[in-house]
């Protein structure tokens, strides 16, 4: 899987710029990303804080390591 250039804390600072007022194209010119990729952070993490993002990126860690290693 493709690791993501922006950090969970740079994810929420960006959602949390757009719930404080500034439009989505401006958000996605100044950090350099498309309008897709900040509407897809917004349905997966929107609402979120830091801790429960950590959480489930645990969670979806191990359903991939027990799919990994489950036999058929």
């Amino acid at each position: 899987m493709k690791k993501s250039k922006y950090t969970d804390g740079q994810i929420l600072a960006i959602l949390k710029q757009n719930e404080s007022g500034v439009s989505v194209p401006d958000l996605c010119r100044e950090h350099g990303m498309s309008s897709a990729t900040f509407y897809k952070w917004h349905v997966k993490y929107g609402g979120m804080d830091a801790s429960l993002m950590k959480r489930m990126k645990e969670l979806e860690a191990e359903i991939v390591q027990e799919a990994l290693t489950k036999k058929w």
